[in-house]
């Protein structure tokens, strides 16, 4: 069995990959890299090896990717620093002779400086293209919005003020949950047939934000409705009420992408690399709001 590396084992989509290879291969035949081996300790008693590296240390990469066959590599949260730390990672990978790097990039349509998560996409447009050029196999994962992000995209207090409040528009959205990525991943890890492809991961289903107060509503008997303002007045409002400006930035991108229809296709290869249907929205929602 092929000797998987997961990168980013403590956040959520790392973990959960973890989680889901731990169900389909030994123990012994995965490890993490993590900045700090104190939070997988679990996962060391289990016979994941455990590795310490950081994106930001090149040297460390490619200590720790030695005699790795496969790599899942979770894209950097540092957005600032996430083109060198990306570039790392693909010239490690390359001096370390990792046979296959599986990478988690992002849907999109429009890749041009004019999209408004164009923040966001440059880095992975940039590392799509050293992987392409690197002469190690790939495979790009593409994933759309998670559908875990709608709690904090409609409010924690949707219930109280009964408003959706997001400068959306009528744009659609085909979320997809965290978990079903993180195994449609494991399952890429652990069989062939994926060697320079790229996958588009998303849901099953599209929906605008009055979808979801609809839903919402349904599941709780309280009418939630959607309001979508103008960006100039969201700003406006969320910057009164005290929100950092760096949320409002990153919530008004999203929205501005979702929109403009970033998110609004619908492609079969979630469904075709789980070997079923992807959980849908409405089943997520229900475990939220329908308690």
């Amino acid at each position: 069995m092929s000797k998987i590396l997961v990168t980013g084992a403590t956040g959520g989509l790392g973990s959960a990959v973890v989680n889901a290879l731990l169900a389909k291969t030994e123990a012994s035949n995965i490890a993490v890299l993590v900045r700090d081996a104190a939070k997988v300790e679990t996962l060391k008693e289990k016979g994941v090896s455990v590795l310490v590296g950081d994106y930001s240390d090149f040297d460390s990469l490619v200590a720790a990717f030695q005699g790795i066959d496969k790599l899942y590599f979770v894209s950097g949260n540092d957005i600032h620093n996430r083109i060198p730390q990306q570039e790392n990672v693909v010239k490690a990978a390359v001096a370390a002779g990792v046979k296959h790097v599986v990478y988690t990039s992002f849907q999109r349509k429009n890749e041009t400086a004019t999209s408004p998560i164009a923040f966001v996409a440059e880095g992975h447009l940039k590392t799509e293209e050293w992987l392409k050029a690197s002469g190690l196999t790939y495979t790009i994962l593409k994933h759309g919005l998670y559908t875990d992000l709608l709690p904090m995209f409609v409010g924690e207090q949707v219930l109280e003020t009964g408003v959706i409040y997001q400068p959306a528009g009528d744009g659609k959205t085909a979320f997809a949950l965290r978990t079903d990525m993180a195994e449609a991943g494991a399952n890429v890890l652990t069989s062939e047939g994926h060697e320079n492809k790229i996958y588009d991961i998303t849901g099953a289903k599209t929906y605008s934000y009055q979808d979801i107060a609809n839903i919402i509503s349904e599941i709780t008997g309280k009418q939630i409705v959607y309001v979508s303002p103008s960006v100039e007045e969201f700003t406006k409002t969320l910057t009164e009420v005290g929100v950092p400006a760096e949320y409002i930035g990153l919530f008004a991108g999203f929205s501005g992408a979702i929109k403009e229809g970033e998110f609004d296709e619908v492609s079969s290869d979630l469904a075709d690399l789980l070997g079923r249907t992807p959980v849908d929205a409405e089943t997520f929602l229900q475990g939220v709001y329908g308690k």
